[in-house]
């Protein structure tokens, strides 16, 4: 049986993802004994990298990919040796328009991106629009992203904090499609804009839950500019560097260790239960903190699952190419257009479309995707011999493909929609994707598809959910903020990490402000039992 350094430990962290590592960390370089209970043999959870393909020295950030809600704080405090690098182009958007291949460009310094929104559009309005709208958001960003990193706001803090009624209004209080139609005309430009509002989030633009307009908010913040980078190294080296930190700091990390039970009044140390390959264990903590789902939380405590259940609603595919396929618009260099977003079947309409279908029990027949390449950025996580050989990494995430869809049959499922997926993209390109495909050792293609339920086999994702659940808005009193309401030591609802019981906080990604690799739920929780 598992010996470890302590029998009480002052902090029992369940699950060794990158936000129970972030709290780990915090909390050992503050003299606390902590041990970090995880499942798999590995640390990192959804944020890791990994060698998908056999006898193929590309190491690929499997799950989680871009890097935008990761405070600098977290990063300066904990020493961490990581760092991410900008992309230079935000996004290419391809499209056909008088029976000619065009495309929308955003990036690459703003005399072009006027240039193509004109050549789009034929006029200057949609990039005025543009300007107008996104800096308003950013100005936002700069004000709502510190408070992540603070004790938890009221809503009429935050709105005081903002300083603008009319940025509240579109995004905390209509449905974003409102926004998106007042401020856009163009079919295409609008579905740009709207599809950072769709990401793992199976809504319509107009959704009276606002949960499209949460989901559009966290993907703005970010860093407070809203940019989304690619973290150097791919996302196993933050989790890495999380895991370097934390032990660097005294806590134990104990890997192959599941957590079956915690035990607790909420007032004395909780037991908690755990299972290894060799039988169970039992260790004590005096707090314990659950980088799990809230699901997994009620489990693990004996309790009734929380309401509603959440549902995940993307695909997400990983590829490895020999070389990066030729555009039938020229105009753009392949280089350019899938260093950045690369948005295929996402105008406004086929993303309805889309919602509508999927919404009635269908697969959607023009599945909506976007793609980027990694390894344009950052080519250290390809071999040496494969960077000189031209190869490239291609991640693809489908929207509007909640869990549902796959219930039946996942596997029959998933080929379908990774073959119409794969058809939206080849009708942008000069040649099939699939003739630009690697191939492993074993001379099988490299690539894999992802649906809903394959994440929540592998990962244990609620309904395939990759924020666990619907997220939360940035303050304290929305209704439905589920766990993350009641107070831990030092204030757990205060930092919107509390549950029921006064000694056991929620670290993971379903944690008020949670969401996205950020490692701001495991700071929070920290934050928390340190009475800060």
């Amino acid at each position: 049986m598992t010996s470890f350094g302590h029998d009480v430990y002052d902090d029992v962290i369940v699950g060794g993802g990158h936000n129970g590592l972030v709290a780990a960390a915090y909390l050992a370089r503050a003299g606390r004994s902590v041990l970090v209970l995880e499942r798999l043999g590995n640390t990192g959870g959804a944020a890791i990298s990994t060698r998908p393909f056999v006898g193929v020295d590309a190491r690929l950030s499997r799950y989680s990919y871009l890097v935008s809600l990761l405070p600098a704080k977290i990063v300066r405090d904990l020493g961490l040796n990581f760092a991410v690098r900008k992309r230079t182009v935000s996004s290419y958007t391809p499209v056909e328009r008088d029976g000619r291949p065009g495309g929308l460009l955003v990036g690459g310094g703003e005399s072009r991106t006027r240039e193509s929104f004109a050549r789009l559009t034929g006029s200057e309005r949609e990039y005025e629009s543009w300007r107008a709208f996104y800096g308003r958001t950013g100005r936002l960003a700069g004000k709502v992203f510190p408070t992540l990193t603070e004790p938890l706001p009221t809503r009429a803090e935050l709105r005081a904090r903002i300083d603008d009624e009319t940025a509240w209004r579109m995004l905390f209080e209509e449905p974003l499609g409102r926004a998106v139609e007042e401020h856009f005309a163009d079919d295409l430009v609008r579905g740009v804009v709207l599809t950072d509002a769709l990401i793992g989030t199976f809504a319509d633009a107009h959704d009276l839950s606002l949960a499209q307009n949460r989901c559009f908010l966290y993907h703005v913040i970010g860093g407070g500019t809203g940019d989304w980078d690619v973290p150097v190294g791919g996302m196993g080296a933050l989790t890495d560097a999380l895991a370097a930190a934390a032990r660097a700091a005294g806590a134990e990390i104990a890997t192959g260790h599941e957590v079956l039970r915690i035990d607790t009044d909420g007032r004395a140390p909780a037991e908690v239960t755990f299972r290894t390959a060799t039988g169970e264990g039992r260790v004590v903590g005096r707090t314990v903190l659950v980088n799990a789902s809230p699901r997994a939380l009620a489990d693990l405590l004996g309790e009734a699952e929380p309401a509603p259940a959440a549902e995940g609603a993307q695909l997400k595919v990983n590829m490895l190419l020999q070389r990066l396929p030729r555009l039938r618009d020229t105009s753009v260099d392949p280089r350019e257009a899938f260093g950045g977003t690369f948005h295929i079947a996402e105008s406004y309409t086929e993303l309805a479309r889309a919602y509508a279908e999927a919404a009635t029990g269908e697969l959607p027949s023009v599945p909506p995707s976007e793609i980027y390449c990694h390894s344009l950025t950052d080519p250290s996580i390809l071999g040496p011999e494969l960077v000189e050989q031209g190869y490239q990494t291609l991640t693809l995430f489908g929207l509007h493909t909640p869990a549902r869809l796959f219930g039946k049959d996942n596997q029959g499922a998933r080929e379908v929609l990774l073959a119409g997926t794969l058809a939206q993209l080849d009708a942008h390109l000069a040649e099939p994707i699939t003739d630009c495909l690697a191939f492993d050792a074993d001379g099988r293609p490299c690539i894999e598809a992802k649906t809903p339920l394959d994440l929540e086999r592998e990962l244990r994702l609620p309904g395939g959910h990759i924020f666990q659940r619907d997220l939360s808005w940035p303050y304290a009193d929305s209704a439905g903020e589920g766990a993350g309401d009641g107070d831990g030591p030092g204030g757990g609802g205060r930092w919107g990490v509390g549950t029921p019981y006064a000694n056991v906080l929620l670290c993971g990604a379903g944690a008020v402000r949670g969401g996205g690799v950020s490692g701001v739920p495991g700071h929070n929780a920290a934050m928390a039992v340190l009475g800060h």
